[in-house]
């Protein structure tokens, strides 16, 4: 390894802290949880000395309201001289990691974290159990964070929220139905083969030790609804959502090759990214060209493989971003990962946990865990995706147990992506037939309460309009509606077209 540059990131330290205490008491608030894991991260490298030289803190921003984070875990830790960094939600969550691992490939600084933490399963048992807790409450003359990333973005398009459609299961369930019809699927043999997917996603979990839920599921009682597995938007259950109530925090050290060499870390267990890659180009899921592929993820990842200089068939293991199954397919049909790799290392947000904000750096915890398992004389690549939104975001890391001929690689491919991603226009005021390009049926107390049908008129145009006859929901979970012809009514509801 003394042809690397002193200024190659490394991986030398991954944390992860759990906690599941039913006494809310007992647990602790996002961001000592977070201390934690970094605490973690050190002893993984075998090193608590690294603390106290770390020059950066970058945070994921969570369901919580602390004012700078970072500033909190520096004091803790013993580093006040750290940069503070916050990530606001709708940021890639990888994008702190690719930050850091440019600083330090550009020599800019040698040593830095990233980090993220929730604790919203202790939010929930202190409502269940009616005991009070809080969050530390930093002083109103805090300093901001050294940097802060705003996200200004949007969720959705007028016709979306005018249609009432709100929830991510919602959304990504309509990106189900385009992939399903574009497979050529029936719709029962789709529902066996998520239920499938996540079942192996369960036997996986099963053997990961930072796994919140470890009990292996049969794919009949994921497939099915029940009391305890209620549908919730077609073909979704509860058991293939991801499981935000956990208290899990995640962290990631890194630094420069010649940084690992002066503290004499063990050069065995360095993990070395290869390349990153992200697309920030935003096209709301009613603008999307098509509801089944996206632009970003296939760039991005054709991008990712050529600056690591492997192909898909190079990658051994991934773990793509799960907070559903279309997040979890889409990703493996556009990086063409399908029969390649396993898709998860960890067991998916279903099952290992899918914390409000920082999954994948739980991913690339699991990954650098992964890889470590591998001799080191046998050649191990890893990928990670994440995405943000509605699938408007897409990023694709690579990892190995050896270093990459190029170093670590970044690039940004957001013009690239925006130059052939361009957005279908919206008549938010068309009525008339139209051909239905996605779908989904939402329950309430276990009955189909509504639909949401992502439509396209005879132009070219789009619009999003609702049902709730009852003869009408129950046939769009029994008979494919993506190619369908219906009447969008002036009240924004549609009914099958004569």
């Amino acid at each position: 390894m003394n042809e690397l540059s002193p200024n190659t990131p490394v991986i030398v330290g991954a944390g992860f802290c759990q906690q599941k205490h039913d006494d809310p008491a007992a647990c602790a608030e996002p961001y000592q949880l977070m201390v934690n894991a970094i605490r973690q991260a050190a002893q993984d490298a075998g090193c608590d000395a690294l603390l106290a030289e770390l020059q950066s803190i970058a945070v994921l921003k969570g369901m919580w309201e602390y004012r700078n984070p970072g500033r909190l875990i520096a004091r803790a830790l013993g580093c006040r001289q750290a940069r503070s960094i916050l990530a606001d939600v709708g940021n890639l969550q990888l994008s702190p990691l690719f930050e850091l691992c440019v600083a330090i490939r550009s020599g800019e600084q040698e040593l830095g974290v990233v980090t993220g933490g929730e604790a919203k399963f202790r939010e929930l048992r202190a409502r269940i159990t009616g005991q009070g807790v809080s969050n530390t409450r930093e002083p109103e003359d805090t300093p901001q964070p050294d940097v802060f990333h705003s996200v200004p973005d949007p969720f959705c398009s007028e016709v979306e929220a005018r249609a009432g459609i709100m929830l991510p299961v919602e959304y990504f369930a309509v990106i189900e139905s385009a992939l399903r019809h574009a497979e050529g699927l029936g719709i029962e043999e789709h529902r066996d083969r998520i239920a499938a997917l996540y079942s192996a996603f369960s036997r996986i979990a099963s053997a990961n030790p930072n796994a919140w839920s470890r009990a292996e599921v049969a794919a009949p009682d994921i497939r099915n609804a029940s009391d305890r597995n209620p549908m919730i938007a077609f073909p979704y259950t509860k058991r293939v959502n991801s499981q935000w109530n956990v208290n899990q925090a995640a962290a990631l050290l890194v630094c420069s090759v010649a940084k690992a060499r002066e503290l004499r870390l063990d050069e065995s267990r360095w993990i070395y990214p290869l390349a990153g890659t992200q697309s920030r180009h935003v096209v709301v899921l009613a603008q999307k060209k098509q509801l089944h592929t996206q632009p970003g993820a296939v760039i991005a990842g054709e991008r990712a493989f050529a600056l690591a200089g492997i192909t898909p068939r190079d990658v051994t293991m991934a773990d793509l971003y799960s907070c559903f199954p279309a997040a979890v397919r889409c990703f493996a049909r556009d990086l063409k990962l399908d029969g390649a790799c396993p898709l998860s290392v960890t067991g998916s947000m279903a099952f290992a946990g899918g914390p409000f904000n920082h999954a994948a750096l739980d991913s690339v915890v699991g990954m650098v865990g992964a890889l470590r398992r591998e001799p080191r004389t046998n050649r191990r690549t890893g990928l990670v995706s994440n995405l943000s939104g509605i699938f408007g975001k897409e990023a694709i890391a690579l990892f190995a147990n050896q270093p990459g001929a190029n170093g670590f690689c970044f690039e940004d491919v957001t013009e690239q992506v925006a130059s052939v991603d361009r957005p279908v226009p919206i008549d938010a005021a068309y009525r008339g037939p139209a051909r239905i390009i996605g779908y989904t049926v939402g329950y309430a107390r276990n009955e189909p309460d509504h639909a949401y049908a992502y439509c396209e008129n005879a132009a070219g145009a789009r619009t999003v309009a609702r049902c709730v006859d009852p003869g009408v929901l129950r046939q769009m979970t029994e008979q494919e509606f993506v190619g369908r012809q219906v009447m969008v009514r002036e009240d924004d509801t549609f009914d099958l077209a004569c």
